[in-house]
């Protein structure tokens, strides 16, 4: 069934996301951080000085040249979203995933009525955005059983996006068809040599099936597509310029849709996985400006992993969109979960002490950026084909 997300080749990165070659570029000097601030056609080189500069002398310039361009592009909004977790059930070995198969917690799914009711707990808290997920693909958990769940929740809210197993394009196309606005899906680390050590088992091991599923999803028609990588899982600059040149390459082949970009650190679950490569709250920090920076209309994304001081410092410098109030446990909202979660969330604040926050510091949250009478299905671009 899955014959377009299959290949016997051995695992490698396509040659247009591969960071290593600016990987080998000197250390920035002072001029070189001053010209890439300044910079108008920002590229690789940009984000790679600006990645490595030295934080105890650049990090605050970044930040005001952060700062300047939020605004400028997204005023004093932020936009905010809930996830919603449908399942965790999983035919997955993630060895840094609370829901993999081998991780003993009780196994749970919402059935339609039950998700209904959690959409509704959703919706008396204000979200228009939500964001259904799920574990790897399973009988328990299946392409059927997901576009229902869209369907459910497009008749009660105006962006309904998924963050799921990687899928054919045409059955994303027919999430695209039963009301889903985008896609969110993580490579997790774009090293093709650490990815296997990290994914035990399960059909998540075919890294080239899985790096390819944003071209899948857009080319089918989808409005958005969410990238982000686990960091901590390898060199974390690696990931973030392999990163950076994915959100640039879909963005050149697949112009009219919405590339989002979010930054996802490991948090503790139930099988005590620890980071290979801890990310620090400094250098998730200047990583978070050098996007934005280089990618100044791009939509930058912070979720409820992270503790509520390092988001609120965030807000508006760099980031534009946030969740609110989630639970990462099946369900939650309408009624106590039965388990222990995906993983354990940083910011435990309910949603109207974080929209407090927000509008203290002089932010405005925004519950609804899109409407369903945008819902049509974006055709594929005319293009070359690619090599």
């Amino acid at each position: 069934m899955m014959n377009d997300t299959t290949h016997d080749s051995p695992a490698q990165l396509p040659a247009a996301l591969d960071p290593r070659p600016w990987l080998a570029l000197p250390l920035p000097d002072a001029r070189a951080v001053a010209s890439a601030l300044a910079s108008e056609a920002p590229d690789e080189a940009t984000f790679m000085t600006l990645a490595r500069a030295d934080p105890d002398v650049h990090l605050e310039r970044m930040a005001q040249r952060a700062r300047a361009l939020t605004r400028r592009q997204f005023g004093r909004t932020i936009q905010l979203y809930a996830p919603l977790y449908l399942s965790n059930y999983c035919s997955g070995g993630c060895a840094y995933c609370g829901f993999a198969a081998d991780r003993r917690q009780p196994r749970n799914r919402l059935g339609q009525p039950e998700i209904e009711q959690e959409l509704k707990a959703l919706k008396r808290l204000g979200f228009e955005q939500v964001l259904l997920l799920t574990g790897e693909r399973t009988p328990h958990a299946d392409f059927d059983y997901l576009c229902a769940g869209v369907r459910t929740a497009a008749a009660l809210f105006h962006e309904v996006t998924v963050e799921a197993f990687p899928m054919t394009t045409e059955e994303y196309r027919a999430l695209a068809q039963a009301g889903c606005t985008g896609v969110t899906i993580y490579q997790e680390t774009y090293d093709p040599v650490a990815y296997p050590g990290f994914h035990r088992w399960g059909p998540k091991r075919d890294f080239a099936g899985r790096i390819d599923a944003p071209s899948r999803a857009l080319a089918a028609g989808m409005s958005g597509m969410g990238l982000g990588a686990l960091l901590g899982l390898s060199d974390p600059l690696f990931d973030t310029l392999a990163l950076f040149r994915h959100v640039r390459d879909l963005q050149s082949r697949f112009w009219r849709s919405a590339i989002s970009v979010s930054f996802p650190r490991l948090r503790p679950e139930a099988g005590g996985f620890q980071a290979p490569h801890p990310v620090s709250d400094r250098q998730l920090a200047q990583i978070i400006f050098a996007f934005r920076i280089c990618l100044p209309e791009t939509t930058l994304v912070l979720s409820t992993r992270e503790a509520p001081a390092f988001r609120d410092g965030l807000a508006g410098v760099g980031i534009n969109r946030m969740s609110a109030g989630s639970r990462t446990t099946v369900g939650g909202y309408s009624e106590p979960a039965a388990d222990a979660g995906q993983f354990a969330v940083s910011d435990s604040r309910n949603v109207d002490d974080f929209c407090a926050m927000l509008r203290a510091r002089g932010f405005d949250p925004v519950f609804k950026n899109w409407d369903a009478a945008f819902r049509d299905v974006i055709p594929p671009p005319v293009q070359e084909n690619r090599a």
